[in-house]
């Protein structure tokens, strides 16, 4: 089903009875990608699993979006729907979104569930200031070599043969949301935030190191980190039988 938002319509799907939840995919995800926890949380709890503006069947948003816009958009669907409390669940970019709306508003959030959580500035090492300086040269090659060709298409023909994967997907303003999202450092918000809170990480994780995870259980107050064997930056896909263990247990009142 479809609602309407600031002119934007966001695709959701809300199935049980019980205390609400709100389930939040990761960048260049969507619903289908979460519907293994929506359905396993769906016969205890009132489960909300939504297609964040730019992914899945929700609409793009119409300018260059941050992640407090997108936590906002989420707190205005939490509202028109009537919840005054939540239980967040958010994988990546959706633990993002969910690090604002916890911090910011403590009265709305009671648990919450950060899964291989995105927010943390990367460190600076050596291999990657050695990456972005070559990534660097090869652009100025590459508009050297092609001047010709108009700039927009050069340079969308440069990213799309040497960009990240995340932004090789993306189109259009999603591209420039990208840039936006990933260099917005939400560490100094951890503290602020009151919410019981689980993080679950995969021990293979290379999009948000484990070393991440660590960090949000030493700021987070109360929070409790349990690191899954075998399992990558999609730990609960990999761990699904030990991930839904560990919820259940964190979820029981």
């Amino acid at each position: 089903m479809k609602i309407n938002i600031d002119g934007l319509d966001i695709n959701y799907i809300c199935e049980g009875e019980g205390k609400n939840v709100v389930i939040l995919h990761g960048w260049g995800a969507n619903i289908q990608t979460m519907l293994c926890i929506h359905n396993h949380l769906k016969d205890r709890f009132r489960v909300h699993t939504l297609d964040l503006p730019g992914f899945g069947e929700s609409d793009e948003p119409k300018d260059v979006w941050g992640t407090y816009e997108y936590a906002d958009i989420v707190k205005k669907f939490i509202d028109k729907l009537g919840m005054e409390e939540v239980i967040l669940i958010g994988h990546s970019h959706g633990g993002r979104v969910s690090i604002i709306l916890s911090s910011t508003y403590p009265e709305l959030v009671k648990k919450m569930i950060l899964i291989d959580s995105a927010g943390i500035i990367p460190k600076r090492t050596l291999k990657y200031y050695t990456k972005v300086y070559t990534f660097k040269s090869l652009r100025t090659v590459y508009n050297t070599l092609f001047f010709w060709i108009d700039k927009e298409k050069r340079l969308e023909k440069f990213y799309k043969k040497f960009g990240s994967t995340d932004y090789q997907a993306a189109q259009g303003v999603m591209r420039k949301v990208l840039v936006k999202v990933v260099n917005q450092n939400l560490r100094p918000l951890l503290k602020d935030i009151k919410a019981s809170t689980l993080l679950v990480w995969g021990r293979e994780d290379m999009d948000t190191p484990v070393y991440m995870g660590e960090i949000m259980e030493k700021e987070i107050k109360g929070s409790g980190l349990v690191v899954l064997e075998n399992a990558g930056h999609y730990s609960y896909l990999d761990q699904f039988h030990r991930f839904k263990l560990v919820i259940d247990s964190f979820l029981k009142d």
